[in-house]
């Protein structure tokens, strides 16, 4: 794994859980891995209660926007973390794949969100630890 590896979020929609797993890499990482997200099949939009949820922790993901899966995005990526968009994802050598089953927020409300937000979280948290073994589970 390169000094500062870089992470590629994948969901259908690209508006809810791959976006609430970018939000918390960048916010418990910091400046140390590069952070991306993608969707198979990108909403118009990041879904409002995903955004509400996440601005409950602190994080404001409100600025992002959807964006389509590409294999430049893929290729330029050292892990690959699928969230239920099938076999959408181009699979290349080399790369470290992970597939997260997490339940889909889409027409869900706030209330229902926030589980799924606290489990990226904790899932966030032990690929920090995966990625940077030397500082145990520390983030910033």
């Amino acid at each position: 794994m390169p000094a500062k590896p870089s992470v590629l979020f994948v969901c259908v929609h690209n508006a809810g859980r791959s976006q609430m797993a970018a939000g918390w890499l960048a916010h418990l990482a910091g400046d140390r891995v590069e952070v991306r997200s993608a969707g198979s099949a990108p909403a118009e939009s990041v879904n409002p209660a995903a955004v509400e949820a996440m601005r409950e922790v602190g994080i404001d993901i409100a600025d992002q926007r959807p964006k389509l899966l590409t294999v430049d995005a893929v290729e330029a990526s050292d892990v690959c973390i699928t969230m239920g968009c099938g076999d959408a994802c181009p699979v290349f050598p080399g790369k470290r794949y992970l597939d997260w089953q997490l339940d889909d927020p889409a027409g869900q409300g706030v209330a229902a969100v926030r589980p799924i937000r606290d489990e990226i979280k904790t899932r966030i948290e032990g690929l920090l630890a995966e990625l940077f073994p030397a500082d145990g589970a520390e983030t910033r």
